[in-house]
């Protein structure tokens, strides 16, 4: 669970300003004469970077969508046997040990059949399970389909709160390094040297959840082996603006 891998991927973006110089390496235009009172050793100018950063980290937290289908002559007897299919899933929920808080009711339709020649009604229940044991991804699934439900939706890896934190800060020491990294690049092939650091800003965090699509026909039933999802790892990136001094 500790897995981490730092990927790095940026983008320059180069200013100059010129002060106290008669030339600058970093700029196209000449300065103005320089003043004679200006301290020689002031910053001549600087280099704007923009840089991202990314991390990539195993799943902690995954949600599940199961839910029951029905069809019938009237939408009495489809909310009949949905309510009795929801309980079951309910009830086996329970079994699992699965806190209260950690399931929320998805969609709930009930509606005439379509089509040309369709009579009756139809409708669905769905609900979301969040497990912060992503290895009981599959039992949860198998045990549902056992108490009867037919409808499998996607299941989402992503990650828990904490967890989310420490990698956003991660992703930021990314982000900034890989920003260190282009200016020093840059003030080298200029021929000049780094002050240090006079604005910084960041970009929003993003974070990529890992979806998964299982078919109810995939998931196990009387002797079938069990179902298994594995999951790829969920990124995290962060972008980073930076301006550094430098000095000729």
């Amino acid at each position: 669970m500790d897995r981490r891998q730092f990927l790095a991927a940026s983008s320059i973006g180069l200013t100059a300003a010129v002060a106290g110089c008669a030339s600058n390496p970093l700029s196209s235009t000449d300065s103005a004469e320089p003043d004679s009172d200006a301290d020689t050793t002031a910053a001549a100018g600087e280099i704007t970077v923009s840089a991202s950063g990314e991390v990539d980290a195993d799943p902690d937290r995954a949600i599940v969508s199961v839910g029951v289908e029905a069809t019938g002559e009237s939408a009495d007897a489809v909310t009949d046997e949905l309510a009795t299919g929801a309980e079951q899933l309910r009830g086996t929920f329970d079994e699992l040990g699965i806190p209260a808080e950690n399931i929320e009711e998805g969609r709930y339709r009930v509606h005439p059949r379509h089509g040309r020649d369709a009579e009756g009604f139809e409708g669905s229940h769905s609900f979301e399970v969040t497990l912060t044991d992503v290895g009981r991804v599959g039992e949860v699934i198998d045990a549902s389909v056992e108490a009867g439900a037919d409808d499998i939706g996607r299941v989402s890896f992503t990650l828990q709160e904490e967890t989310r934190s420490a990698l956003r800060k991660d992703a930021i020491d990314a982000a900034l390094a890989n920003a260190d990294e282009e200016a020093s690049h840059i003030a080298d092939n200029r021929g000049v040297s780094l002050e240090g650091t006079t604005a910084v800003t960041t970009g929003d965090v993003q974070i990529q959840p890992v979806q998964e699509a299982v078919a109810s026909d995939d998931a196990s039933s009387g002797a079938a082996p069990p179902t298994e999802i594995e999951a790829d790892p969920v990124s995290v990136s962060a972008s980073t603006t930076v301006t550094y001094a430098f000095a000729e």
